[in-house]
């Protein structure tokens, strides 16, 4: 099977899925619009600049030389190599399969007719049973990560813990909740804005408790690397998607629930029990190993591509 992911790597997910496609003998690619700073991982940068004529060029190019040697196109955040109106149909015609997969603010609050179009793909996929919502029909796939090649690293007796934000944007994560609850206990803050992977992750590692979002109602990437340490993990959840969850996986979430007025409340027991983090980190890291494991992740994805129609 030959399968090419695009166009981007949002958040590092197409690139782990291309490289766990890899290890199970699947021809897999990852071909990118252009290289993000934070995930700059690529099989393939198209590279792509000036204006839409310029960009539909290199894009048409690109796709004339992946057909011939893609089976399946797996599509990530609502974007495809050829507008929407014609990608599909083009794919029908060469006897090509598709998959959009969408990752959560690409679909959150959207009505139903803007995102009708994907209807048109051979399957959807979303990450969780909170995006699930706005695509009724899609596949639940959640995030993978290769789990066994993160060490954990507990959360520290400290009697000051460090409480981690990472914000990708302070708006949309509510930061100024979480700056507000830590100024109220005795807890050291630290945001990490602006670094690459590499960095900020041996920032997660130094932790002892992670607030992921106060607004979106899931978790994402951030918040699964962080248990997968070994960290309690904070997050506003709700509470219909953990019952799904929890159903369909067999296994507690483990993530304490906050909201942005019960934050500070939340924390507090965190901040003053030793104990109670080191035993809601060790039920993360059980939690990840069971549903955001990149083998399982896989297996997911290989029971989808065999299933798809051409």
């Amino acid at each position: 099977m030959r399968v090419t992911h695009c166009p981007v790597n949002t958040a590092g997910i197409p690139w782990a899925n291309v490289q766990a496609l890899r290890a199970r003998g699947v021809d897999a690619r990852l071909v990118v619009f252009n290289r993000y700073r934070l995930h700059p991982e690529a099989d393939v940068d198209l590279a792509r600049s000036g204006g839409l004529v310029r960009q539909q060029a290199t894009q048409w190019r690109a796709f004339a030389r992946l057909a011939p040697q893609t089976d399946v196109f797996h599509f990530y955040f609502g974007l495809t190599l050829l507008p929407k109106s014609v990608q599909f149909r083009l794919l029908r015609a060469l006897g090509k399969r598709s998959v959009m997969h969408f990752l959560g603010s690409d679909i959150r609050g959207k009505p139903a007719e803007q995102l009708a179009w994907a209807q048109r793909a051979g399957a959807r996929v979303v990450g969780s049973y909170d995006a699930i919502r706005w695509v009724p029909d899609a596949h639940v796939i959640p995030p993978g990560i290769d789990v066994h090649a993160i060490e954990p690293s507990p959360p520290s007796a400290r009697e000051r813990p460090v409480v981690l934000h990472a914000p990708s944007s302070r708006a949309r994560k509510g930061t100024e909740h979480v700056i507000a609850a830590c100024e109220a206990l005795d807890c050291e803050l630290e945001l990490v804005e602006g670094l690459d992977h590499r960095e900020a992750f041996e920032r997660y590692r130094a932790a002892d408790i992670v607030v992921d979002q106060l607004n979106a109602g899931w978790y994402g990437v951030f918040a699964i690397e962080a248990m997968a340490l070994g960290k309690p993990v904070v997050t506003f959840l709700h509470e219909e998607a953990v019952r799904r969850t929890e159903e369909a996986f067999g296994v507690p979430v483990p993530i304490v629930p906050a909201t942005k007025e019960t934050l500070r409340d939340v924390l507090r027991p965190l901040v003053a029990s030793p104990d109670e983090r080191a035993r809601i980190g060790a039920a993360s890291r059980a939690y990840v190993e069971e549903v955001h494991d990149l083998r399982r992740m896989t297996d997911r994805l290989l029971e989808l591509y065999a299933g798809l129609q051409r």
